[in-house]
């Protein structure tokens, strides 16, 4: 897990608002940065910025440019709001498999074809990507060509509460100068001069339940990406901890999803569930503390939220009592950790 994302990330969303007349200075003042992420020779600049700096810029450039798509379709921007129509799509479905053809039926219907979210099944793997990419005076696999890859793949494992292995990717582009990189980002064998783009995984993933429902979803969305850029990517993590985590999700205004509503969704009593958790070595309500307070250090990182509206926000009605319960779980009040997290940036 890393809070740290490349500013290269950075440059390819100002690129979007820099290419369309739109002046992202404020952008830039807003998410905290203190230096313009296309001028390397700024004294300020920096390789690595936070995982809720580039989410506060995504946020933004996609609410300017009224696109919602992570950057990950080679398409020219679509109906406004797509990205959020198709999770919204999805998230009734009960397996990872329903959830990708419906998303790929999605694509089809509102993109045109070099953008069209690609799946094919067989018995042993299912790949997902894209089938047309036009790579005219571009020969070597570019940065936005993985992250865009590396979002699906985060984005599919959300969908389930728990990392999804990759057997293998394939990239159209010749191999890039650092091929370290890539490798680290997506932790299997890499092929380049391919056919299409795809991620390839155990076809038995596709039966994997999907665990998020419309709540959970709409914090994703307000916040997206940060889930997925701060989401654990190690199928060593592959335990029912984490799906149930998942599924408690980050939104606590309007109260928790009950310990019976997430067995049902996981298809097993409650009982079986309390069990498998102790056997993990915690408990639904170790999981709840430990969801709010990563919720809480989340919103926390907004600074136009008062510590009083994140209590709002972590569904406490008396702030005192939210004090109280994060100096529990982190040794700090809420004050002291803000005060903290601005000093180290």
């Amino acid at each position: 897990m890393s809070d740290q994302v490349p500013t290269r990330f950075v440059r390819t969303l100002l690129r979007m608002v820099g290419d369309r007349g739109y002046d992202f200075s404020a952008l830039l003042n807003d998410a905290g940065l203190e230096f313009d992420p296309l001028d390397q020779s700024h004294p300020r600049y920096r390789s690595e910025i936070s995982a809720m700096q580039y989410s506060r810029v995504y946020q933004s450039v996609l609410s300017l440019l009224q696109d919602e798509t992570f950057g990950t379709t080679g398409s020219e921007l679509v109906a406004p709001g797509a990205f959020r129509m198709m999770c919204y799509c999805i998230i009734s479905c009960g397996t990872l498999g329903q959830a990708i053809q419906r998303a790929s039926e999605f694509y089809r219907t509102f993109f045109d074809e070099r953008s069209q979210l690609y799946a094919n099944f067989s018995d042993q793997y299912a790949r997902v990507g894209y089938r047309t990419m036009q790579r005219q005076g571009r020969p070597q696999v570019e940065a936005a060509d993985a992250y865009g890859l590396s979002m699906w793949h985060r984005f599919f494992g959300w969908l389930c509460g728990r990392p999804l292995e990759l057997q293998r990717v394939d990239f159209t582009g010749a191999e890039p100068e650092r091929r370290e990189k890539y490798e680290k980002l997506f932790g299997c064998p890499l092929y380049f001069n391919q056919s299409n783009d795809l991620l390839y995984f155990d076809s038995a993933c596709l039966n994997w339940p999907v665990v998020h429902t419309e709540h959970s979803l709409r914090e994703f969305l307000r916040t997206a990406p940060y889930q997925l850029l701060l989401m654990e990517n190690d199928p060593e993590g592959n335990n029912l901890s984490a799906q149930v985590k998942a599924m408690i999700g980050h939104d606590f205004s309007e109260g928790f999803p009950g310990f019976e509503t997430i067995s049902s969704a996981l298809n097993m009593s409650a009982p079986t569930l309390r069990r498998r958790l102790k056997r993990e070595g915690t408990t639904f309500q170790q999981l709840k503390d430990e969801a709010r307070c990563e919720a809480a250090m989340l919103c926390l990182d907004r600074p136009e939220l008062s510590i009083n509206e994140v209590a709002l926000h972590m569904g406490f009605t008396d702030p005192s009592a939210f004090h109280r319960s994060f100096k529990k779980w982190t040794g700090q009040t809420p004050g002291q950790y803000r005060t903290a997290r601005r000093a180290s940036r």
